[in-house]
């Protein structure tokens, strides 16, 4: 008899274990740890059920980068509120929230009981996407990104360019145009130092790797772009580099570049293959590829521009 049953079992039992104990905790900082924890223990969960793609970004995105962003948050907070303790939520606004949440809760559920038997699935043209004469890509997941879900897989990026636009709005008009706030100490612990410069260049190998076989394997530029947002991340809180500038012209090429070729492979796609987003049987994968890679150089500087938070005029 197979024991996965039973480690998938407490695989779940630890999971929901651990996001309560993440929500009961009363210190920020244990709260975050326990995120941090959730979310890799959510990459497990998605390794288990046959998704590396999602679980590589639920490691990357869930963990990492969310991680790095909720304690940046509370440590820039918990500056600003410094001798003022904030009025605690009444019993009706908990209570509140905490109807709230079973509702949203509850009616997730009930989408997924009332799906038809067989479900909708896009398996079929997945497949054909990528091993047929289509987009002749290997890997199922990326064929429909690219190839069935284009449109929303370009807003994706441009939610992101938004929420960046979203953080450096927050800054005042007097330091626009300025860097952020640096994200670690001024005199960086040696631990971290020397994490970072171990670690940031493997990252940032691996993070190009997975992105360069997410044509034919799980990965792709989400995945990719988070690993090296989170290398670079890595390396501005051991203080080695710096956060850019928000005035700087290629951080905001960089942001624009994935939507924008995306936008323009896709208003050629009348021209190349006669309809919006299609492209020609011959040059599919070289064109998704060129399309990813600037995807992959997007998401790589925005998530670190979303961290790094509003500019506040300090000079470099």
């Amino acid at each position: 008899m197979s024991v996965l049953p039973f480690l998938d079992v407490a695989l779940a039992l630890l999971v929901v274990g651990l996001a309560v104990w993440t929500i009961a905790a009363r210190d920020l900082f244990a709260s975050v740890v326990g995120y941090v924890a959730y979310g890799l223990l959510l990459a497990l969960v998605w390794v288990r059920l046959y998704a590396p793609d999602v679980a590589l970004t639920e490691a990357a995105v869930g963990s990492g980068v969310t991680g790095v962003l909720l304690i940046t948050a509370g440590k820039r907070l918990g500056a600003a509120r410094a001798g003022e303790a904030g009025p605690s939520p009444g019993l009706a606004l908990k209570l509140f929230a905490g109807a709230l949440a079973l509702l949203v809760a509850g009616a997730l559920v009930a989408i997924i009981l009332i799906l038809p038997d067989p479900a909708p699935s896009l398996a079929p043209q997945a497949a054909a996407a990528a091993d047929g004469p289509g987009a002749g890509l290997g890997n199922p997941i990326t064929a429909v990104l690219i190839s069935y879900r284009s449109f929303d897989t370009m807003l994706e990026k441009v939610v992101l360019i938004l929420a960046v636009l979203g953080v450096w709005s927050v800054g005042a008009d007097k330091a626009w145009g300025a860097a952020p706030a640096p994200l670690g100490r001024r005199n960086p612990y040696g631990a971290t130092v020397f994490l970072a410069q171990m670690l940031a260049p493997v990252g940032a190998v691996i993070g190009v790797h997975i992105f360069w076989v997410g044509a034919d394997a799980p990965g792709g530029a989400f995945q990719g772009g988070a690993l090296l947002a989170a290398m670079w991340m890595i390396a501005m809180m051991a203080r080695i580099t710096e956060p850019p500038r928000v005035d700087a012209r290629w951080l905001r090429l960089a942001l624009v570049a994935g939507p924008a070729v995306f936008l323009i492979a896709g208003l050629a796609g009348p021209l190349m293959a006669g309809s919006f987003f299609a492209f020609p049987h011959a040059f599919a994968k070289p064109i998704i590829l060129f399309i990813e890679a600037f995807m992959l150089l997007s998401i790589a500087v925005a998530l670190p521009a979303l961290v790094a938070g509003p500019p506040n005029g300090r000079s470099e």
